[in-house]
């Protein structure tokens, strides 16, 4: 019989998105330091992405730490295929990949699988190959919850078993956690078809099977701000966040190179007097919109650094936003988001309210303007806004356009609010009191380091 591995080893699978690929790559940069050896499973796509974009970004960020192994496998689309499109990528994932993961599992002799929830059809090996399974959860606790609140949902009539909305109600499963609109749920929005978004809603309802045959569910959040919606999984969910990269490695799993000038930019400015704008790396703003948002920025009278994704906008839209706002700030491709927020000229963050996005900002003490689109990104803002009132929410005209106006009143609410700056404050104590030894996220990760080294 074979000698077992000296280091417990475990398979990392996330969904082939940058919002999901990150976070389970700062969990794997926290295991591989207590010493588990990670295999990191990519789309060939996504894959090719991250190598060019430790090329090309800051050769000191990007580098993968001793006990990761990236491993890359085809996702079943064609090489011109819009991988933007969710719905699409999700469809032939498991056919895909499935075969090619028993076989990674067999030749390494993993014992252990970390899903992320919306790859849960590998749960099957499981039992056919004799490996434990983690759910990981790229969202809050909260979100998770709506998703295993589904079925009940159904049978109240308040959406169809396709997830389309029957009856809006305003949906809030205990005082402390996030309040969301029928219309909001966390399923919305997300496939660009029909086809699409009721096989997203089949991946919510079969969420409580997943729970059954999971051996440990992890969380990228922290137990003083999700004590309710971790109660309300109903299983140990251990709760390891906020997640974030070394210091040392703060790009690893990026699909875009960071551009470290924003840095030296944010040194000439004022302590607390810059805006920093990022919508994560699939939300897209149309013209109209981007203008008004160019246009409240210049009227806030506030330096800005605005994230605009070059290949949603072009180099061409970089130049015309940057003449459009002015002088008074500075617009870029992709910024590295976490040494951002860290930095101390940075008075608040508008976001799309990704769950990566707050948990960064809630570590840093950001104040936060909240403008999401779909998906889980309306419980997070209730969170921010509702339930820790860290920040506000933007509203859109009859046209469905946030305005110039809006931008610059809620900038200056925002900013002037000293009990927001002050719950902000308080807010990111506890995240990082969280992480740090002996903090509860850091004994959940520990507990987790031990199930992996069980024989």
């Amino acid at each position: 019989m074979a000698a077992a591995p000296p280091h417990p080893r475990v398979l990392m699978l996330p969904f082939p998105a940058q919002g999901h690929v990150m976070p389970l790559m700062e969990l794997s940069h926290r295991l591989a330091e207590h010493g588990v050896e990670v295999y990191f499973v990519n789309t060939e796509f996504n894959h090719a992405r991250i190598v060019r974009a430790m090329e090309g970004g800051d050769p000191q960020t990007g580098a993968i730490p001793a006990g990761i192994h990236m491993v890359s496998f085809p996702d079943g689309m064609g090489p011109d295929a819009d991988r933007s499109n969710i719905g699409k990528v999700a469809e032939g994932l498991a056919a895909a990949m499935l075969g090619r993961l028993e076989e990674l599992v067999r030749s390494k002799e993993i014992r252990w699988m970390v899903v992320d929830v919306p790859m849960i059809w590998a749960l099957e090996l499981a039992t056919k190959v004799a490996v434990r399974v983690a759910l990981f959860l790229p969202f809050s606790a909260a979100a998770f919850a709506l998703r295993l609140h589904a079925p009940k949902m159904i049978e109240d009539g308040i959406v169809d078993e396709d997830g389309n909305v029957k009856r809006n109600k305003r949906i809030q499963l205990s005082p402390k956690m996030p309040a969301v609109d029928a219309g909001e749920l966390p399923w919305s929005g997300v496939g660009k078809t029909t086809d699409a978004r009721r096989l997203m809603f089949q991946n919510v309802i079969k969420t409580r099977t997943a729970i059954a045959q999971a051996d440990s569910i992890i969380c990228n959040t922290f137990e003083e701000i999700e004590s309710d919606a971790l109660a309300f999984i109903q299983k140990t969910a251990l709760a390891v966040g906020p997640l974030e990269a070394p210091q040392a490695t703060p790009a690893a799993g990026h699909f875009w190179p960071d551009d470290p000038s924003c840095l030296a930019w944010l040194d000439t400015q004022a302590p607390s007097s810059v805006v920093y704008v990022a919508f994560g790396s699939l939300a897209v703003l149309d013209a109209t919109q981007l203008h008004e948002l160019a246009d409240g920025l210049a009227l806030s009278g506030r330096p800005f650094l605005w994230v605009v994704r070059v290949n949603h906008a072009g180099a061409g839209w970089l130049d015309a936003l940057r003449r459009r706002a002015g002088g008074a700030g500075m617009v870029m491709g992709w910024a590295p988001q976490q040494r951002v927020l860290a930095h101390p000229s940075v008075a608040c963050f508008v976001t799309h309210c990704g769950w990566n996005s707050v948990m960064e900002g809630a570590r840093h003490g950001a104040r936060f303007l909240c403008w999401p689109s779909f998906g889980d990104q309306f419980c997070n803002r209730s969170y921010v806004c509702d339930v820790w009132c860290t920040g506000v929410g933007v509203c859109a005209d009859g046209r469905g356009v946030v305005t110039k106006e809006e931008v610059r009143d809620k900038l200056e609410r925002l900013l002037g609010d000293e009990g927001i700056g002050a719950r902000a404050t308080s807010l990111k104590k506890a995240a990082r009191a969280s992480v740090t030894d002996g903090g509860p996220s850091h004994r959940n990760l520990l507990r987790f380091v031990d199930l992996l080294r069980e024989r």
